[in-house]
């Protein structure tokens, strides 16, 4: 990569397996001294975002939502779960009532991604027209057992799920699209707009790495997942059954499943009208 305004990219990286696919192939195959990977929820990179404590990564389509006048979306790059049939999925409500029960129940939120929690709220609220009584906390710690449902995501929701008690396991990517016809997607690859403007040559050179490894982690699907599952610790069956029902690219349907998400969230008062139309930066040179 060629260096220009800035000496060092910082780049946020979902520490979630659904990721690996991309960081996994980053990892063994991209060998940049100007860049700076940093890990962590979708909560925290959207907030080191925010902050500016990162010039690009994927975090929470709710930090692009809430101050698109600071980002632009890399074009070919996101975290989409397009559904699954065989059970396991990103996003899971758990809960001893069906959903159509939760109404002034306890449900407790997960803190690690604002995007989930947006989501959540609209299955329950606009699709079952329940409205529970929701608290934010940690979904895998001691205190879950006192509610009634769990909002949980990624490597977290994969593990209740291994070892779950309730009644009910809602993958809310298929309820999603289920009520839309339409993939969910969780993360994009925002990059703050001053970053675009001071560094296009650095930022062309990493987009392009990143959908080199897009591709190159897609195709070779099985060893990701050989690398991937001992971390939650799972099966490597089960896990590429997981991330088969994960997407990386950015195409049409997954803009308009975006859309379609924003505009809901306008609808509820949850983020400015200014959130559309997307900003999609295609700075490949």
């Amino acid at each position: 990569m060629k260096g220009t305004n800035r000496t060092i990219a910082r780049i946020g990286m979902v520490d979630f397996i659904i990721s690996a696919p991309i960081y996994e192939t980053w990892k063994r195959s991209v060998f940049q001294k100007n860049c700076e990977i940093v890990q962590g929820s979708p909560a925290q990179l959207s907030r080191k975002m925010a902050e500016g404590d990162l010039d690009m990564g994927f975090v929470s389509i709710l930090e692009y939502g809430h101050h698109p006048d600071k980002y632009s979306i890399l074009s070919g790059l996101s975290i989409t779960d397009i559904g699954s049939d065989e059970g396991v999925g990103s996003v899971f409500l758990f809960s001893h009532l069906p959903p159509n029960q939760l109404d002034q129940a306890k449900v407790l939120l997960c803190s690690k991604s604002e995007t989930a929690v947006g989501l959540v709220k609209i299955i329950l609220e606009e699709f079952f027209g329940v409205n529970p009584l929701c608290t934010s906390g940690d979904a895998a710690g001691p205190e879950a057992d006192k509610f009634d449902a769990v909002l949980a995501i990624g490597d977290d929701a994969l593990r209740i799920a291994a070892g779950s008690t309730y009644l009910y396991q809602m993958d809310l990517a298929n309820i999603w699209r289920r009520e839309t016809g339409l993939p969910f997607v969780f993360a994009v690859c925002t990059v703050r707009q001053d970053f675009c403007l001071e560094n296009k040559e650095l930022l062309a050179d990493i987009h392009k790495e990143l959908l080199h490894c897009r591709d190159e982690g897609v195709s070779d699907f099985k060893g990701i997942c050989d690398i991937a599952a001992p971390r939650i610790p799972m099966s490597v069956t089960n896990c590429c059954n997981y991330l088969s029902s994960i997407e990386y690219d950015l195409d049409d349907q997954k803009q308009k499943a975006l859309i379609t998400f924003f505009e809901l969230l306008i609808k509820r008062g949850e983020i400015d009208k200014s959130g559309l139309p997307l900003k999609i930066c295609s700075n490949l040179m």
